[in-house]
């Protein structure tokens, strides 16, 4: 009789892993291109189609990888290096300007299978701050790379180097002279790569964003999460000032245990909140769903008086955002069902 009920609960537990393991879509990624204080019409059309249109190609990029089997972190390096082309976010080419006039990248991923993690920070002549991340975790021993160290590095390792000025765009310049006028700032001379070029983008086609950090979380085939995270930081920032992205645990995290999540937001309360790594602690030791973690940690950046979203995918392929700004540029693909590229709050 023992033997009996032994044998069926194994069998009952067998079918169970079974099933578990069938509910699992075979791969799931989601992308933010950062929050911003535009409600629905508040965008142009113009800016919001073009913004619609590089979340979709972003996703296919990654959704291609994932469905050929490709692993969570090629996923995650390739669609970041994308969106970092994309003058329209601030990462890469578009990416903010400091208080100087100059461009600072940050940039950080991690691997959920093992725990591995590269960062950068302050980075000014590396065209794509992710791959030298995902370098940095892998050849150099170490996890955080600074300043001009980190763009030596990465010129030791081969990888595509450029002058600051490739980085500038005339609206983020735009962005600047508002944003130090509001601080009583002095404007620093205007580059002469952009003294030709005040009319080159027309004004509605940058979008209101207050933090357009990129980011990519992911689920391979073969189980495996993964998140990068690309920012050029905040509009005028003074001091070498680093934020949330490049901190492991703060606007970037992945673990196979857990969850994988990338933010975007006030990096500062991020910090503060090791954001990325509580929304996973709640997943695994509290037993939280993946959405209600996210909102509980967005929860709480807005009692800290933050703004700012996050994008988080889980080992059962589920995917949740949370965000307490009036939009978050987002897509998302889980395999078999259709792709979601998202603005507003009415949409799904």
């Amino acid at each position: 009789m023992r033997l009996a009920v032994a044998g069926l609960a194994l069998a009952l537990a067998l079918a169970g892993a079974s099933a578990h393991a069938q509910q699992r879509p075979a791969w799931a990624i989601a992308i933010h291109g950062g929050t911003g204080g535009s409600a629905r019409g508040g965008l142009s059309p113009q800016s919001e189609a073009a913004h619609r249109a590089a979340l979709a190609r972003s996703l296919k990029i990654g959704t291609d990888i994932l469905s050929r089997g490709g692993t969570s972190l090629d996923a995650v390096e390739a669609v970041v290096r994308d969106l970092e082309d994309e003058p329209l976010f601030n990462a890469g080419k578009g990416a903010v300007f400091n208080a100087d006039g100059a461009v600072e990248l940050d940039a950080a991923v991690m691997d959920g299978a093992t725990l591995g993690a590269g960062a950068v920070a302050g980075v000014s002549r590396t065209r794509n701050p992710i791959s030298l991340a995902r370098r940095v975790m892998k050849t150099s021993g170490h996890v955080l790379l600074m300043g001009e160290g980190a763009d030596r590095f990465s010129k030791a390792e081969g990888l595509e180097q450029v002058d600051n000025s490739y980085f500038y765009t005339e609206h983020q310049w735009r962005s600047l002279e508002r944003a130090l006028a509001q601080r009583g700032l002095p404007v620093p001379p205007r580059p002469a790569s952009l003294a030709k070029s005040r009319a080159a983008l027309e004004d509605g086609l940058a979008a209101d964003h207050e933090f357009g950090t990129v980011g990519v979380v992911a689920l391979d085939s073969h189980g495996d999460l993964a998140a990068g995270t690309s920012t050029g930081g905040m509009v005028g920032k003074r001091w070498g000032r680093v934020g949330d992205s490049p901190i492991i645990g703060a606007g970037t995290y992945a673990s196979n245990q857990s969850c994988a999540v990338s933010g975007t937001g006030k990096g500062e309360v991020f910090i503060r909140l090791t954001l990325a790594r509580e929304v996973c602690a709640l997943v695994q030791h509290k037993g939280l769903s993946l959405q209600s973690a996210a909102d509980e940690l967005i929860g709480r950046v807005k009692a800290l008086g933050g703004g700012g979203g996050l994008i988080a995918v889980a080992p059962n392929g589920d995917i949740a955002w949370s965000y307490n700004t009036p939009s978050l540029f987002r897509a998302k693909a889980v395999a078999g069902q259709p792709p979601v590229v998202a603005i507003f709050p009415d949409e799904p």
